[in-house]
């Protein structure tokens, strides 16, 4: 099949959804020759802040001289964005015999496979056959019985920072979702956020079953050089490094990649310092509170739980503390919204809502309607572009413009304002 027919082959099973368990992609697996067997991976489970970390030691990876693979979830623009090798994202040509071998694979099997188990057999069949060195993998949803917990051990386990999401399917508990985050851990090395002790009890009884030797990252090593809108440099341990990722929980994350990193060079992985320097200058993660427009400034941030829009607006008051916000708010209706909404309320001087790209998004009215009640100034519009271009207009000409609250919209209004930027 060609690109638009392999599109549309995986866009055939989206209806599925998320149905946690490992038997169907294990099944998937075995028909393609264990793909997995070929691939070294680091393997990074949490609930915010994947994303970032996995960009972080992908980068340092690839500038170490490793051919490194990346696989992340959801995409923002192109499905082709959720496998990369040394930051070329896959071709359409691979893109298209990865799903016709899958496709073929799973013709005949009892049960079909969701569309996210589908790409995390195209990822590891392509990294296979790419001869990656080591590859980065993202979970889904949890860890446990995450697809990509098919792989075999990994060579460092990362825990990511934990907080209350998806709590129908991982618990209603923070322990409860660190248990399920923990079920990576297949012994070997792991590294993990600093967490409080509470999950860290949890992390580390998981790390004596399972005999992986577990470190935490150790936030009071850090000390803040420089933070501005272009980005920050900072000190772990010593060491000097700059990231163009912005806000305080950024720190955080590197730091974590950091512990990883150690992890890493203690099982004999070849990772200089200043090729961690060089990968970290490098490192780009979209629409995380990436300023993408400027006179106005426009930010997006992905961020779509309480956890993550806290964070979002601590880096609001950092950057634009005596400016006049306006948010561009859209939610999925099966997040906390109104809790997020109410984490927004205090840093926005006015808002536009709009309806993110998913079946599941809540309605741009009635997130306006909630808003409005709350007393504050909101619109709700009907298309991404519109909200967009709304947002930036009312932010002129001394305010700033933040789109936020889900990831299913952060890629169609990063596009729409580099559309905006070609008339303005």
């Amino acid at each position: 099949m060609d690109y638009q027919a392999a599109l549309k082959y995986m866009e055939g099973v989206s209806w599925l959804g998320s149905r946690p368990g490992l038997g169907r992609i294990s099944e998937l697996l075995e028909r393609l020759g264990r793909p997995q067997d070929a691939v070294k991976a680091v393997h990074v489970a949490g609930t915010n802040g994947k994303g970032s970390v996995s960009a972080l030691l992908r980068c340092a990876l690839t500038a170490s001289g490793l051919k490194t693979g990346l696989y992340i979830s959801p995409h923002l623009l192109r499905e082709n964005e959720r496998m990369s090798i040394d930051g070329e994202d896959i071709s359409d040509g691979d893109f298209a015999r990865a799903v016709t071998a899958i496709a073929a694979a799973a013709e005949g099997m009892a049960e079909s496979c969701t569309e996210f188990e589908l790409y995390t057999a195209a990822a590891l069949l392509y990294f296979a056959a790419s001869g990656c060195d080591i590859a980065v993998l993202e979970t889904g949803l949890g860890g446990r019985l995450d697809a990509t917990n098919v792989i075999n051990r990994p060579e460092c386990a990362v825990i990511t920072n934990i907080g209350l999401d998806h709590t129908d399917v991982l618990g209603d508990s923070v322990e409860l979702i660190a248990a399920e985050k923990a079920g990576i851990f297949k012994g070997g090395r792991a590294a993990a956020y600093d967490l409080p002790e509470n999950v860290r009890a949890v992390l580390r009884a998981a790390a004596e079953r399972t005999g992986t030797r577990l470190s935490f990252a150790d936030f009071g090593q850090l000390r803040s050089i420089y933070d501005g809108a272009d980005g920050q440099r900072f000190a772990c341990r010593g060491r000097e490094y700059e990231i163009s990722l912005l806000g305080e929980h950024q720190l955080y994350n590197a730091a974590t990649a950091l512990e990883a990193i150690e992890q890493l060079r203690s099982a004999g992985w070849d990772i200089p310092y200043e090729a961690v320097r060089r990968g970290f200058a490098a490192a780009r993660w979209p629409a995380r509170f990436e300023r993408v427009l400027t006179g106005p400034d426009f930010v997006i941030d992905g961020g779509h739980n309480p956890q993550c829009l806290a964070a979002t607006a601590a880096a609001l008051r950092r950057y634009y503390p005596d400016t006049r916000r306006v948010l561009l708010f859209g939610a999925l209706a099966d997040k906390d919204w109104r809790g997020m909404a109410r984490l927004l309320i205090p840093v926005a001087d006015e808002f536009v809502c709009a309806t993110p790209c998913s079946p599941r998004a809540l309605p741009a009215e009635a997130l306006a309607e909630f808003l409005r009640a709350a007393g504050c100034r909101a619109t709700a519009c009907g298309a991404i572009e519109e909200a967009v271009s709304r947002a930036y207009e009312r932010a002129r000409p001394d305010g700033m413009a933040c789109c936020l609250g889900s990831l299913y919209m952060a890629g169609a209004a990063r596009a729409a304002a580099g559309r905006l930027k070609r008339c303005v």
